[in-house]
């Protein structure tokens, strides 16, 4: 039987887009490899931006066969937090989720921020190690917007393999992270 390819999701955080960030480094690297990569544009904005909304969008992914066990799963912010929750919610299980600076039930980001990420909490996120058994989570030591001890308690709540950046802020473009290699390991 022949194995199938892996294909590749990323996915931005509140307010972002698949323009900005790491994101466009890493779908161009992704095709250099002639790998399939798909980038959706969440709706963004305090009267857009819910998990209702993201999840209609995904679920298009789901069902045209994108999302399926051969997908590995790049996360960034919010995102790690949402794909959990979609992920158990709707029983698909993917091949690999990388999560960079995730977070749970975290408030006091910005009122904008916390309106449009409090929807996507979710309080058994950590069923999410029944649809995939390879989780890696990147997160920094001076995120100005998570706490570090909820990005810490995210990670540890799902796995071994992390990585601390030192310095690295919220590993966006603002903290200098519109190249990420740390990233490549995992295509």
């Amino acid at each position: 039987m022949i194995e199938k390819k892996s294909n590749y999701l990323l996915l931005h955080g509140s307010f972002g887009s698949p323009f900005s960030n790491w994101i466009p480094y890493l779908k161009e690297k992704i095709e250099s490899k002639a790998l399939e990569v798909y980038t959706p544009d969440f709706p963004t904005g305090v009267k857009h931006q819910n998990y209702e909304n993201w999840s209609k969008l995904l679920k298009t992914y789901v069902d045209i066969g994108i999302i399926n066990q051969n997908t590995i799963i790049f996360a960034h912010s919010i995102a790690p937090i949402f794909i959990c929750k979609f992920l158990v919610e709707n029983k698909i299980r993917v091949k690999r989720l990388i999560f960079v600076c995730g977070f749970n039930n975290y408030f006091g980001i910005s009122e904008d921020y916390d309106m449009v990420n409090k929807s996507m909490y979710f309080d058994n996120y950590t069923d999410v190690k029944k649809y995939c058994d390879d989780i890696i989570c990147f997160y920094s030591d001076n995120d100005p917007y998570v706490k570090y001890e909820k990005e810490k308690e995210f990670a540890e709540a799902l796995t071994r393999k992390q990585t601390i950046i030192s310095g690295g802020g919220h590993l966006n473009s603002e903290s200098g992270y519109t190249e990420f290699t740390q990233l490549l390991k995992y295509i």
